[in-house]
């Protein structure tokens, strides 16, 4: 004899399925929650961690920024050191020089002829003077042109004030260039032989 099942296990199966697509849907959003919330929390550390390195990189870039800025002030300083250094050697090496300029002058200083002014800029002398005579400014000029320590003088104006019916004199200017004896052992003949 057959068996009939009457039971309605159509929709019992049917409970089951639903049952175990209900369950393996839970399973899944609990997967799915439980990989999201480990996603965010090693995404969250990630950040952190990355946030902290570029604290770090912050702080040494500041740290180098400061050593920078120093080794910056020490270069300026030790160029203006340097520069002091140079000026003071300058005027070490030049302090015979003027000394000898003005000995100079006073060697090539003819009788008659008086300096009233004295100007130097660089290395050129601007001189005011009087003389008796024409003459007497034009031996100073030869002179000047004779020295070792002065070169091209060069006669800017001459005037000729009478003070008197019997007395004249003449006022000049002129400037001349400072000259070194050249390298080569040259020697100021006034001098008798020493070298500068």
């Amino acid at each position: 004899m057959a068996r009939i099942n009457l039971l309605p296990w159509r929709e019992q199966l049917r409970e089951e399925r639903k049952q175990r697509f209900l369950l393996a849907m839970v399973g899944a959003l609990a997967v799915a929650g439980a990989l999201v919330f480990l996603g965010g929390q090693y995404l969250g550390g990630a950040i952190e961690q990355q946030n902290a390195r570029n604290d770090f990189v912050r702080k040494e870039i500041a740290v180098l920024d400061a050593r920078i800025k120093e080794i910056s002030e020490l270069r300026e300083r030790r160029q203006q050191l340097l520069e002091r250094m140079k000026i003071i050697q300058d005027l070490q090496g030049n302090r015979p020089i003027i000394g000898r300029i003005f000995d100079q002058l006073v060697r090539t200083l003819p009788d008659g002829v008086y300096f009233t002014e004295l100007k130097r800029v660089d290395k050129s002398i601007s001189i005011s003077g009087s003389a008796e005579s024409n003459n007497r400014v034009s031996s100073l000029m030869r002179n000047l042109e004779a020295s070792d320590w002065l070169a091209s003088p060069n006669l800017t104006g001459v005037k000729a004030i009478t003070a008197g019916a019997v007395d004249q004199a003449n006022t000049f200017q002129l400037t001349v260039l400072q000259a070194q004896p050249g390298e080569g052992g040259a020697v100021d003949s006034n001098k008798g032989g020493n070298k500068p």
